[in-house]
């Protein structure tokens, strides 16, 4: 598996954190996002929409990372991102999706680019992102199950927390106040586990 992300790129962080996870290995390609080389032709052959991340799986490519992450566990189903119940599973893939699609893309490089060709001055254009991700990271906070364990949902790292830790750098960068304290014993608890700390973007070979 080749998987092309950017060190700084959240969505590639999560997937790293499932491979990691399950014990895969996978080959990095690296695509410099604030060069735009996720525009360069060879890689918008691969992604049309020139986003990272990309998992290459021979002939075939896969892109959306929570898309990436489910296929993953699907065919490699230990251990379980996601739990057996129909309805705990819905639950996890909610509390995952305030981030994936409420949070992160209103907060990303490319919207973010936008807003300041629209005029918007660069304190502004943070306080967008700061007030987008902690909103988010309060409904994310209220989704979470009273007394569930150290992870998100149980005992075991899953999809909400590969989802949750890459958001929380987000949320630092852009100097979000974190006055959530079950978000960040969850914290805590990831960052204890060898394939969260392997997949933390400062330690990774494209790291600036």
């Amino acid at each position: 598996m080749i998987l092309h992300g950017y060190f700084r790129s959240t969505a590639s962080y999560r997937v790293r954190l499932a491979l990691n996870l399950k014990g895969l290995p996978f080959e990095n390609v690296f695509h410099h996002l604030r060069k735009y080389e996720q525009r360069a032709p060879a890689f918008l052959a691969l992604n049309p929409q020139g986003l990272v991340p990309a998992l290459q799986l021979g002939a075939q490519v896969l892109t959306q990372s929570l898309a990436i992450c489910e296929y993953l566990d699907e065919t490699h189903p230990q251990p379980p991102l996601l739990p057996a119940s129909p309805l705990e599973r819905a639950r996890v893939r909610a509390a995952a999706q305030v981030i994936a699609c409420d949070v992160h893309p209103i907060q990303n490089l490319k919207v973010l680019d936008r807003l300041r060709e629209n005029g918007l001055g660069e304190e502004a254009v943070k306080a967008w992102a700061r007030t987008t991700i902690e909103e988010g990271l309060e409904a994310f906070s209220a989704l979470l199950p009273e007394g569930a364990g150290p992870f998100c949902f149980g005992d075991a790292p899953g999809l909400a927390d590969i989802f949750l830790i890459p958001q929380l750098v987000n949320a630092r960068r852009f100097g979000a106040e974190i006055a959530l304290p079950r978000i960040l014993e969850i914290e805590t608890a990831c960052l204890e586990l060898d394939a969260f700390r392997r997949s933390r973007p400062d330690v990774q070979p494209d790291a600036e």
